[in-house]
């Protein structure tokens, strides 16, 4: 038998709370039977919910939880508010006392890196940690980061994101070399900011061994999948998600509303409804939820507040992967030959 995967859940998080993380998880275990949850959350609430899925209560633990966090929280007031106490709080507690092997919270996301920046602190050698997220493209899927954990960045930064998102790849996508570009306004050396210029210059020279660096990549690079990882700062990676969001439902809306237009548009989309269902499927962003929170000292992923319980059941397969696959060990055996580190 292999050994058990540990999941800590913030069970009242996010828009829906428990009515979501419950049925979310109970599929979670379908497709990973080794997965064993720790669940944060009023008992009172949870407690039913679970009684409704017998594998699930079987294989988890629920611990009450008076406090949760809303999801207009601002960060210092969820730390002072939920230090200990809240269903967030113990959650990533339970990664930082060994209790649980990830943690997974569809609650407030500045809340929720203020909770883990506390609780988990972040690794040597790195100054600040890194939301990455799995974004579709036409040739598959990449990782992207930073898509909002902080507000821009030195080279050093950029660097050490380039080294983490790698990680993340590897475990991922199974690759021994990842692919990395730094997202910039031009393919030319002598374009953008000097953060992003000075990283560009130490990952070509630095030619680190688990990574291949390919230079900058502009934003219509995010949707070919030129590389398997993308790294940008907190405000640019945010702006280029929500867009492209955005941008999926706008084209839904305008296949939706050209489908049912006319006679003869009804009768086409009969034709062609499968192909409009795989489109559908690829551009669903429950099948992609879960931004891996990188640069800690302990597994934490982010799930949409907003995402149903497919969506949630998809956060949990990305924190099964990190932890089945020992991510932190992958990012700890690469920090090591991060350039910036070692002159720090």
């Amino acid at each position: 038998m292999p050994k058990p995967v540990r999941i800590s859940l913030d069970a009242m998080g996010g828009d829906h709370g428990p009515s979501v993380v419950i049925p979310g998880a109970a599929l979670a275990l379908e497709r990973h039977p080794d997965l064993r949850f720790l669940m944060f959350g009023n008992e009172t609430i949870v407690a039913p919910l679970l009684n409704a899925h017998p594998k699930l209560k079987e294989a988890s633990e629920l611990r009450h939880t008076d406090i949760a966090i809303a999801m207009d929280e601002k960060p210092s007031q969820a730390i002072r508010m939920g230090r200990g106490k809240s269903s967030m709080w113990r959650a990533v507690q339970a990664v930082r006392d060994g209790e649980a092997d990830a943690a997974v919270s569809a609650g407030n996301t500045g809340a929720l890196m203020a909770t883990a920046k506390v609780c988990l602190k972040t690794m040597a050698h790195i100054e600040r940690p890194a939301i990455a997220c799995m974004w579709p493209t036409m040739r598959g899927e990449s990782i992207v980061l930073d898509v909002g954990a902080t507000i821009g960045a030195d080279a050093g930064h950029l660097v050490d994101m380039a080294i983490m998102g790698a990680a993340m790849a590897r475990i991922v996508f199974d690759l021994d070399r990842p692919t990395v570009g730094l997202l910039n306004v031009g393919t030319e050396e002598i374009k953008g900011i000097e953060a992003v210029k000075e990283a560009n210059r130490i990952l070509k020279e630095s030619n680190l061994p688990h990574l291949d660096y390919r230079g900058f990549v502009e934003g219509d690079d995010l949707g070919k999948g030129t590389v398997d990882v993308v790294v940008t700062e907190g405000f640019t990676g945010n702006i280029a998600l929500k867009t492209a969001e955005g941008t999926a439902k706008q084209i839904a809306q305008y296949l939706r509303s050209a489908m049912s237009r006319t006679l003869m548009a009804k009768i086409g989309y009969l034709f062609a409804k499968q192909a409009f269902n795989a489109l559908r499927d690829k551009m669903d962003p429950r099948k992609v939820n879960g931004g891996v929170f990188l640069g800690l000292e302990g597994v934490v992923v982010k799930s949409h507040g907003g995402t149903d319980d497919l969506g949630f059941a998809s956060a949990i397969d990305v924190a099964y992967d990190m932890a089945h696959f020992e991510l932190m060990n992958t990012i700890r055996s690469m920090l090591d030959h991060d350039p910036v580190g070692q002159t720090a």
